[in-house]
């Protein structure tokens, strides 16, 4: 490929992955303002109490979600992407719907380890034996609509526009159930029940979708060929293990802490840690969202582009996140309790100091949004791997010597582990950008 080439190909990768950045913050800046507002009447309707146990089943929920979730987006994404170039849809249904059949027998794993942690273990978390059964429906219900796959067809087919269209659904429904369940009288139980509905329907919108975007890839004929999907597709089921175990560590670094919280501190304290790790938590999905955004294009620009341009790439985006995220980490340090105060009102406004380190190790995390697509790229999912394994076992070490501090230390003992993880993942990309080989051009 000639230089002049390759440079306008990742200049349009460039514009990309601004183009795709911007569709997933437009939709998820909107559901932010929406989550707020549902988060204040979740609060403020409940109670410390009752938000704690609703945080604990969530949490719950979430972690049980991470553990039993294959991300078949990016598997779909990543091998994919040449059956799209070529018009190969056939191959590409085998991949997309062998997805599907992945993240179902992901769901049903989850049910099973639902009932284990809820039905035998809810009394370790101070769980209400009265939310017992409807806990275990409601992560039933969490994990069965956590679909994978056709968000993997969106993003393939580069129609971002799509996918925000589609995740704008559940805030602004969340929003409307929880006016309502306020009026009617809130509880628990009706509050989980709309959140699992909600979900549900969402899952089913996503299949549509995809169906309408590729009707001759997302159909019932291509669903039970996983033997001849793997054929085509070599190393995929390694792939596919290495980036479960690795979300499967970062759903147990996102979940844990609060599960700790409610274990070894009570329910009122997994409230108030709940609410202000809900807003750091915002922060976090800015990091996700982009990562989501830069994945493909990150494999696009690794083949497409000289490697001088591709470090440029990753560098000018590390510059950018590390500002971001300094700026967020300041401005919740001048107003973070405040914040919390006008949500949840003064019994939740003592979260103030909890807030600071969590937005801490949430700006961490957006600083190094760009280190998975690279190392993906690069064919080091493992190295990825490693980083969070690293990570947790830093994180639980920190938790267990601090936690007796309360839910603030709890905080702070999630940030520097996320510091210690932050160092090592970036020493790791650091060394496979630079001893990459270099590619030899064509003429």
């Amino acid at each position: 490929m000639a230089e002049g080439s390759a440079t306008e190909t990742a200049r349009d990768g460039g514009r990309r992955i601004l183009k795709n950045v911007g569709w997933l913050l437009g939709g998820k800046g909107f559901g932010a303002v929406c989550s707020l507002v549902y988060l204040a009447i979740l609060a403020r309707s409940l109670g410390v109490r009752d938000f704690g146990h609703f945080s604990l089943i969530f949490g719950t929920g979430l972690a049980i979600v991470e553990l039993a979730s294959f991300q078949t987006w990016q598997m779909v994404v990543r091998y994919g992407t040449p059956y799209v170039a070529r018009g190969d849809w056939d191959a590409f249904g085998r991949l997309a719907m062998g997805g599907g059949l992945i993240d179902l027998a992901g769901a049903l794993l989850g049910c099973g380890v639902a009932w284990v942690a809820i039905i035998y273990f809810g009394s370790a978390l101070e769980l209400n034996p009265a939310y017992t059964s409807m806990a275990f429906a409601f992560v039933c219900a969490l994990v069965l609509a956590r679909v994978s796959a056709p968000q993997g067809v969106m993003r393939t087919l580069d129609r971002y526009d799509i996918a925000v269209t589609a995740g704008a659904i559940t805030p602004i429904t969340r929003l409307i159930a929880a006016i309502f369940i306020w009026w009617s009288g809130a509880t628990v139980g009706k509050f989980l029940f709309a959140w699992a509905a909600i979900e549900l329907f969402s899952a089913v919108l996503y299949w549509i979708l995809a169906r309408r975007l590729a009707p001759q890839s997302v159909k019932l004929s291509n669903l039970f060929h996983l033997g001849r999907m793997r054929e085509e597709n070599p190393g995929v089921f390694r792939f596919l293990g290495v980036t479960y175990a690795s979300t499967s560590l970062w759903g147990a670094m996102q979940q844990g802490p609060l599960l700790a919280v409610g274990y070894f501190l009570g329910t009122s304290a997994a409230g108030v840690y709940r609410i202000a790790d809900q807003l750091a938590k915002g922060l976090g999905k800015l990091a996700t969202l982009s990562a989501q955004a830069l994945y493909p294009e990150v494999n696009r620009q690794k083949h497409a582009s000289p490697r001088d341009q591709f470090r440029k790439l990753v560098k000018r985006i590390n510059i950018t996140v590390l500002i971001a995220g300094t700026l967020l980490v300041a401005l919740t340090v001048a107003i973070g309790g405040h914040i919390l105060e006008l949500i949840g009102g003064e019994d939740f406004a003592r979260g103030g100091p909890v807030l600071i380190p969590l937005v801490l190790a949430a700006s961490l995390e957006l600083a190094s949004v760009s280190y998975e697509p690279v190392l993906h790229a690069h064919g080091k999912a493992h190295y990825q791997l490693f980083a969070r394994l690293f990570t947790l076992a830093a994180m639980a070490l920190l938790i267990l010597w601090l936690v007796s501090g309360g839910p603030v230390w709890v905080g702070w003992a999630v940030a520097l582990g996320m510091i210690a993880g932050y160092v090592v993942n970036s020493l790791m990309v650091w060394w496979v950008i630079r001893n990459e080989p270099a590619r030899v051009e064509q003429p």
